[in-house]
């Protein structure tokens, strides 16, 4: 049996002044793999894959900001359905170095301006 597309949402292609008609994403659900991607001659090469409609999703968004237009000459993707795009979670932060010790909190830096080292001195020797 075939697979049947579902809709998934659409993007606008700005060619010079004029707002082009819109083109349909669809979805193609595989066993263990989800495609998006348009119909529409040249843009069907743009093909966004992943385990999950969402993840597909984002894929596909990351593959056509590569595709070669400029941000100003296209609108979207607008998803329908629910679908948001799930990009991977951002790399941890790297552990501190370990020369601190231990517990130990780390201090701030001493003023070295002389403005800062007027505000820095107990105020009785400031008033006047």
């Amino acid at each position: 049996m075939a697979q049947l597309l579902e809709y998934v949402g659409s993007i606008h292609i700005y060619l010079g002044p004029y707002r082009g008609n819109p083109i349909a994403l669809y979805l193609k659900r595989g066993g263990a793999n989800c495609q998006i991607g348009p119909k529409a001659y040249p843009w069907n090469d743009v093909v966004g894959t992943g385990e999950t409609p969402n993840k597909a999703a984002a894929d596909f968004e990351e593959k056509w900001k590569t595709k070669g237009l400029a941000p100003e000459m296209f609108s979207g993707p607008s998803w329908e359905g629910g679908i948001k795009p799930e990009r991977p979670a951002p790399p941890k932060p790297a552990a501190p170095p370990a020369a601190a010790a231990p517990g130990a909190a780390p201090t701030a830096p001493k003023p070295t301006t002389p403005a800062a080292a007027a505000d820095s001195s107990p105020s009785g020797e400031n008033a006047g």
